[in-house]
């Protein structure tokens, strides 16, 4: 009996440890770059990191990213100055492009078509618009030497606190035991495909066991509207607050949105109150092809060279550069 034991052991340490290198060999671990928070409690990526990102249980999605020296995911350093045409792109995932090789980006795809611009993707994934403000407040004195800023925002998700504060479930990734556990890409892999989903779910569930249900109150039409207007009224008083806190430069900051998945009455502000803004929601809808990626939600080539377009047609409009 002792002698099966050890060799069930053993075996089962030998079949980690195949599983683990074919992990490797064929790179369906991803690598998650490490972040921090910097002096101005801005948080980013730590910076020159390169690594894959992989989605999927047959890598449905490998791209490579490539972090700069500023820590963002960008094949450029952000160097502005006075004598130079930059471009700011701020935002979260959609921006900060894990999704697509660094060196194809949206800010490439424009740089492609307008040469005589540089484009610099400041996107972290979970920025919302308090995030963004607060980073253009940190580094002033670098954003005002970007000739235009193009802010990336989400009605539903983005404005949610009127005041920057940091995130400390985000940076707790970073705590010992993930960075152990990040070692293993056999670890990663499976907790990318769900496999650690149901022992984790019993594990929440027997320490849940004893804790009193909470009952579930029917929520009918009437009070679903009533919570929905409240939560508008809600969020646009935090882009009030934020715009406020922080500053917004009316002639250089310009919102991106989809006007599909935002409220009319965030978008009547802002056309009252002279905030301009990229609406790339027809560009989508007349599309004879998919914009986004078939896992998820997130912009796939395609729908990343619509909304380059749409950026560039836009400069265009504006006399940013020239026809």
């Amino acid at each position: 009996m002792k002698k099966l034991i050890v060799k069930s052991i053993l075996y089962v340490f030998l079949i980690l440890i195949v599983l683990e290198g074919l992990v490797r060999v064929f790179h369906l671990g991803k690598d998650t770059p490490t972040r921090f928070l910097d002096e101005y409690k801005v948080e980013k990526w730590k910076p020159n990191q390169n690594g894959f990102s992989v989605t999927g249980n047959r890598r449905q999605n490998f791209s490579e990213y490539h972090i700069n020296t500023t820590g963002y995911n960008s094949y450029r350093e952000f160097t502005p100055t006075k004598d130079k045409i930059e471009v700011a792109l701020v935002g979260d995932s959609f921006i900060e492009g894990f999704h697509q090789n660094y060196y194809n980006s949206i800010g490439k795809k424009i740089e492609n078509v307008i040469p005589e611009i540089e484009v610099y993707e400041y996107g972290y994934a979970g920025y919302d618009f308090a995030d963004q403000l607060h980073l253009v407040h940190s580094y002033a004195s670098q954003f005002d030497l970007i000739d235009h800023v193009i802010l990336g925002i989400k009605f539903s998700n983005d404005l949610t606190r009127a005041e920057y504060q940091v995130v400390n479930s985000r940076l707790a990734l970073e705590s010992p035991i993930n960075k152990m556990l990040k070692k293993s890409k056999l670890i990663v892999y499976c907790k990318s495909i769900g496999i650690l989903d149901p022992p984790q779910e019993l594990m929440y569930r027997l320490i849940n066991i004893f804790k009193p249900k909470k009952k579930t109150v029917a929520i009918d039409e009437a009070e679903t509207l009533r919570i929905k207007k409240e939560n508008e009224e809600k969020y646009l008083a935090n882009f009030k607050s934020l715009v406020s806190k922080y500053g917004y430069d009316k002639k250089r900051f310009t919102l991106l949105l989809d006007s599909r998945i935002t409220s009319p009455l965030f978008l009547s502000y802002l056309e009252k109150n002279g905030f301009n803004y990229i609406d790339f929601s027809a560009s989508f809808e007349t599309s004879d092809r998919s914009t986004t990626l078939i896992y998820d939600r997130h912009w796939n080539n395609h729908g990343r060279d619509i909304i380059a377009k749409n950026i560039t047609q836009y400069l265009r409009d504006i006399n940013f550069i020239k026809n």
